[in-house]
């Protein structure tokens, strides 16, 4: 069976029935399995994680897509995570007997749907980009939705497929892309600089690590965070993330107060981190984890 992940996020955390309405287009599509869904009212923001066969994956998303854009206004839209549209980004990601090149069609394809059936207009990134500066969603998503809405006009910002003007629901950004890592760090300061500097000093486009992106953001009153996604946790592992933060932050006498996932993960990429603060010597996963041994037995 083949089987791809999406993780469409949408800007809207605060609203619970508009969440539920988005959350039950994906429970109500056959063949498409919500797993997660990471509600956020500082960054306004819902994460959503689902896996299935391509066809229900894809037109759920869709679905999905245009319900966000019935119900969110984003010239009412705020919160403190950057941000172009109602359906703000939808990565596919091969998971079973799917290449990445087929996931960059798909991608294509639900690309032309918004565009041409919901008069959204669409930037492809990853590894379906057009362009080599729309690669980073970073770069794309530059200025946000309010600076997009006058530059998108402009040939360095006209979209890849639709209108080259905002509707109210923004604009979209679909690609593929391997699986990755949305990890934040909360701050014991309500200096919301100090997180700007931790994250300019530890993503990759500032000089950090490569495969690291970051932005600092100031949430809930008392405290701010370092917002990641680590694109490749092998070569950048999450306690190595979590180690550099704590060490920037204590340099400014300031201390890590905790962090979380957002989303899903590989169970890699915790086996790594026990692997490194428990010291384990000679540690086989496959052999010594209780549950994969029992699936071994199914």
């Amino acid at each position: 069976m083949q089987l791809i992940e999406a993780v469409p996020n949408f800007s809207e955390g605060r609203n619970e029935d508009i969440v539920e309405e988005i959350l039950d287009v994906f429970r109500g599509t056959d063949g498409c399995h919500l797993l997660d869904a990471h509600r956020d009212a500082d960054h306004n923001r819902l994460v959503v994680t689902v896996v299935g066969e391509p066809d229900p994956v894809v037109k759920a998303c869709f679905s999905a897509g245009r319900r966000a854009a019935e119900l969110i206004d984003m010239d009412e839209h705020s919160g403190s995570h950057p941000r172009i549209g109602a359906t703000d980004v939808v990565p596919l990601i091969p998971v079973r007997d799917v290449t990445m090149k087929e996931c960059v069609q798909m991608a294509e394809e639900l690309a032309e749907r918004f565009a041409e059936e919901l008069g959204i207009p669409v930037y492809l990134y990853e590894e379906a980009a057009r362009r080599p500066g729309r690669r980073r969603l970073e770069s794309i998503r530059r200025g946000e939705y309010e600076t997009l809405k006058e530059e998108i006009n402009r040939p360095e910002r006209e979209p890849d497929y639709g209108p080259t003007e905002l509707p109210r629901a923004g604009a979209t950004v679909i690609g593929a892309r391997q699986p990755l890592v949305a990890y934040n760090i909360y701050l014991r300061t309500e200096d919301a600089d100090i997180a700007k500097d931790i994250a300019r000093a530890v993503r990759g486009s500032s000089g950090g690590f490569t495969n690291v992106k970051a932005i600092g953001l100031e949430v809930d009153g008392d405290r701010v965070q370092v917002s990641m996604n680590l694109t490749n946790f092998r070569s950048t592992p999450i306690h190595r993330a979590f180690e550099f933060v704590r060490r920037e932050a204590e340099q400014r006498g300031v201390l890590v107060e905790s962090s979380e996932i957002v989303g899903l993960l590989p169970q890699e990429a915790l086996i790594s981190t026990a692997r490194y603060y428990l010291r384990l010597d000679d540690f086989d996963p496959s052999d010594q984890i209780l549950e994969y041994r029992l699936a071994d037995k199914e």
